[in-house]
């Protein structure tokens, strides 16, 4: 093979050539069997780059990357063509296993913080530094909490870590990311808090005695005596209901879906995500009694004519007889919470005492609030476990001992006195 030398007489190895226009060239062959090629204007480190050329790293210096990544069967030359966002897409029309609410979740959060800004950089360019810098920003300029944080690393990890697997970049960019945005941010768990007996007492109470809100002691009274979560409550079906054996079976749940071609919002039936999620539990005689009373009040006033996803007849409706959402619960609790507190304020002045306010409360506390006082009054964590459906032990643990803390507490303040110690 005859020698090739550049325009400083310089020994060109194989693959190397010199363009005509004074750039240096470099023919490989890629892990899928292409030619490809990568140009630059210089050869070694120490050469000078021709005036009014865009200087970058020497031919040498990638032919050495380029050797690297494909002994480490990386495919460099797509990673180099493809954006976040190109890979985004690809990943999520592979990701059919994808429920439809948490598609439209990934499809909102991507579009609305990483589309345009870290979504337009190449795949292969991304470090873990871009990362650091990329949620920092969001932290500082988008005011995103923690845990939103927590929510935009959820979609961007597993997007990586199928890029890694591909063969397109070496390593996770945000592998360990979370923990150092944690600590730089001192950032702590928020525990949530079930309402406390007292709580709850007034809470139930409070609707009961009221006029404007007595119609919705159903809802919350199978909130209170199921623990389940809200979009099982508002998707739950006559159906569901076995008033002869006292059951009420929890297989779907309502949320709300964004549409990704028209944007729109609709209503839809999703099933629950793990096995632990499909199960029986037992009615209460008083959630009995009160669903009893509001199906009879349905058979005369009339049932819910909407029909989602197959299903119908549900329990649960507003004012103009629609289904009831998300949203509407989470006003609807706010809404009580502010009428309960100015009242209680106002009572409390008269009757000259402390005042016993209700603080403010997510649909979700309602279902804490019930485990809380199964945990209190039950020792079997198993059985605690499969009426919450929780998929992990560990969750109904954490609940379970800080409940019988505070009951071992309190046990101990009633003994105080009554045990010779010393």
């Amino acid at each position: 093979m005859a020698e090739r030398r550049d325009t400083k007489n310089r020994l060109l190895s194989r693959g190397e050539y010199q363009k005509s226009d004074g750039r240096y060239m470099y023919k490989y062959v890629d892990k899928n069997g292409h030619n490809r090629f990568i140009y630059s204007w210089t050869l070694t480190q120490t050469d000078r780059v021709p005036k009014g050329k865009h200087s970058g790293k020497c031919l040498r210096e990638l032919e050495k990357e380029i050797a690297k990544d494909l002994s480490d069967g990386l495919d460099t030359f797509n990673a180099k063509k493809m954006t976040l966002n190109d890979f985004f897409k690809d990943y999520m029309e592979q990701k059919q296993e994808l429920k439809p609410s948490t598609r439209s979740l990934y499809m909102c959060v991507y579009s609305k913080h990483i589309y345009n800004n870290l979504g337009k950089v190449k795949l292969s360019e991304i470090k873990y530094s871009d990362i650091k810098k990329f949620y920092n920003k969001l932290i500082s300029d988008a005011g995103l909490s923690i845990g939103s944080i927590g929510g935009v690393n959820t979609i961007l990890h597993p997007i990586f870590s199928i890029a890694v697997r591909d063969g397109y970049i070496r390593a996770n960019p945000t592998d360990g990311i979370m923990a150092e945005i944690k600590k730089n941010n001192n950032f702590e768990v928020e525990k949530k808090h079930s309402l406390t007996e007292s709580e709850q007492n007034a809470f139930v109470d409070f609707i009961r005695s009221h006029s404007k809100y007595h119609r919705w002691i159903p809802l919350f009274a199978v909130f209170l005596g199921t623990g389940c979560r809200l979009g099982e409550v508002v998707g739950l079906t006559w159906n569901d209901c076995d008033f002869e054996n006292n059951i009420i079976s929890i297989n779907h749940s309502l949320r709300f879906i964004s549409d990704e071609k028209t944007k729109k919002t609709r209503l839809y039936i999703s099933t629950p995500k793990t096995k632990a999620g499909i199960r029986e539990i037992p009615m209460f005689e008083e959630v009995k009694k009160i669903l009893l009373q509001e199906r009879m009040r349905q058979m005369k006033d009339g049932f819910n004519q909407f029909v989602i996803d197959g299903y119908s007849g549900f329990i649960f409706s507003n004012r103009f007889n629609r289904v009831l959402t998300c949203y509407y619960v989470d006003n609807l609790i706010n809404r009580i919470v502010r009428d309960y507190n100015i009242e209680e304020t106002t009572l409390a002045e008269i009757q000259n005492r402390e005042p016993l306010l209700l603080p403010h409360f997510s649909p979700h506390i309602l279902r804490h609030t019930f485990c809380t006082r199964m945990c209190e009054n039950e020792s079997n964590i198993k059985v605690i476990q499969e009426i919450m459906g929780h998929s992990d032990i560990s969750v109904t643990m954490n609940i379970y001992n800080e409940a019988t803390l505070d009951k071992k507490k309190e046990a101990f303040i009633n003994l105080e006195g009554k045990i010779k110690v010393c």
